[in-house]
């Protein structure tokens, strides 16, 4: 919740003063009174307009910063240490990068994982800092940061155990993000059906919980491209493609590559695999369920 204090007033007209709290518009009249909403001839004023237009600036940076972040952490990019140190003056990317598990690389970009830890700050003299597996706050000056993908983390259940001590949260959803990896079985296939015959009374219903959790959906699949090793792979959903307003059955979870040739599960690299059931199991999970005999009883 933010403060009184921390809003910064800005004068508007009759003497009252607008600001914004978690996006939203508020305002004192002239007496210092903060009013539950606005009335209709302020809401309407220019000085309230150019609030409005600053709070969408912000959700838009917010929301790139955040898409940005976990981009990196996708591809498991080397982030260089000026560039981690020009954003981290702001805010807003502070916000989204804060508390994420780094890992220190060279100046060839690889990564040192034995010295990974939660980032908390980052100082000019003094490079980034993080809190290691002992809870210590430890220094690094190395040539940038990588933030690396849940899956390739050795001592995930170790920091998400720190993390729950010292009661940390992350912007971007990193060391709670579910792993997943392919079973003995499933290395040889070229496809997998564990999320078919999923159930949505409207196809508008599947493509639309699709747009909400971020998976463009083209020719009928929800789709997921993962960089990984310098390559890139789709991970690819059939959700449907008849009429929208038609009942609709989710299909196999497929890999294809640049040539739009299907790849083995077994040849996948680990965060592929992973990211492609994230998606779909995150949307086989909105299908229609029918209710038991018992629970309707």
């Amino acid at each position: 919740m933010v403060a009184q204090s921390e809003i910064a007033w800005v004068p508007g007209e009759r003497d009252y003063k607008l600001g914004l709290r978690s996006g939203k518009l508020v305002c004192q009249n002239p007496k210092g009174k903060t009013l539950a909403s606005l009335p209709k001839w302020l809401k309407e004023s220019d000085a309230a307009e150019s609030l409005k237009a600053l709070a969408e600036w912000l959700d838009e940076h917010r929301s790139e910063c955040i898409h940005t972040v976990e981009r990196w952490m996708l591809r498991s990019l080397p982030i260089p240490r000026d560039v981690l140190q020009e954003v981290w003056a702001d805010a807003i990317w502070r916000e989204s990068l804060e508390n994420l598990v780094v890992a220190p690389v060279d100046t060839k970009g690889q990564p040192n994982f034995e010295n990974t830890g939660l980032l908390r700050d980052v100082e000019s003299k003094r490079g980034f800092g993080v809190i290691d597996l002992d809870g210590e706050t430890q220094w690094h000056k190395s040539a940038g940061v990588m933030v690396p993908h849940p899956i390739l983390i050795a001592d995930l259940a170790d920091l998400r155990e720190l993390a729950s001590d010292l009661a940390i949260s992350q912007t971007v959803d990193q060391l709670y993000r579910s792993v997943n990896h392919p079973t003995q079985a499933q290395e040889s296939l070229k496809s997998i059906s564990d999320y078919a015959g999923g159930v949505f009374e409207q196809l508008n219903f599947a493509l639309s919980h699709c747009r909400r959790l971020g998976y463009p959906v083209r020719g009928g699949y929800a789709t997921c491209r993962v960089w990984e090793n310098e390559t890139m792979t789709e991970a690819r959903y059939f959700v449907g493609d008849e009429y929208p307003e038609s009942e609709t059955y989710t299909g196999q979870l497929v890999f294809v590559d640049e040539g739009e040739k299907a790849v083995k599960i077994g040849d996948l690299g680990a965060v592929t695999f992973s990211e492609g059931v994230r998606m779909a199991a995150a949307i086989y999970a909105k299908r229609k369920v029918e209710d038991s005999p018992e629970e309707s009883a």
